[in-house]
């Protein structure tokens, strides 16, 4: 192969290489949505199981969960607030970064309070925290309100 057409293929190579990446990027917006819609719907639904019977919740952070360092009352508290309040900020993007990694402390505690936790459900709060994790370092997207109000100071 002489020098021009290695150098051509080259070219070619990296023209394809750019156009995939353009598409990738072009679909972070639609996947930072449904990352967000996924995980709010998991703690969402989890807060409001726990709201459905706040006696059972309570026995269950009394006696099931062990919460470090805090009282199982305020265990129970905090823990179904951020569920059901820090969902609604994530499906919105606002004030993304936040909410994500407010979820992410939620699901690392539930973590670590179970003490008998399986390797699926072990697995699935892994899940989670991966999809937080991401949502935390790239944020919301451009589909979220964090997104527009970025836009619309940059202009």
């Amino acid at each position: 192969m002489n020098t021009w057409s290695s150098s051509h293929a080259a070219s070619g190579l990296w023209a394809w290489q750019r156009r995939i990446v353009s598409l990738l990027e072009a679909a972070q917006p639609a996947a930072q949505l449904l990352a967000r819609l996924y995980i709010a719907k998991v703690f969402f639904l989890s807060g409001l199981t726990k709201l459905r019977d706040w006696e059972i919740t309570l026995a269950l952070f009394s006696d099931e969960y062990h919460v470090p360092l805090l009282p199982p009352e305020l265990a129970a508290v905090m823990g179904t607030t951020g569920e059901l309040l820090l969902p609604v900020l994530l499906v919105l993007g606002l004030g993304g970064r936040f909410a994500a990694a407010g979820l992410f402390v939620v699901n690392a505690v539930a973590a670590i309070s179970l003490p008998d936790i399986g390797e699926a459900a072990l697995q699935q709060h892994v899940f989670w925290g991966s999809l937080l994790v991401g949502l935390v370092l790239w944020g919301p997207g451009r589909w979220s309100v964090d997104g527009w109000l970025l836009r619309r100071a940059q202009r």
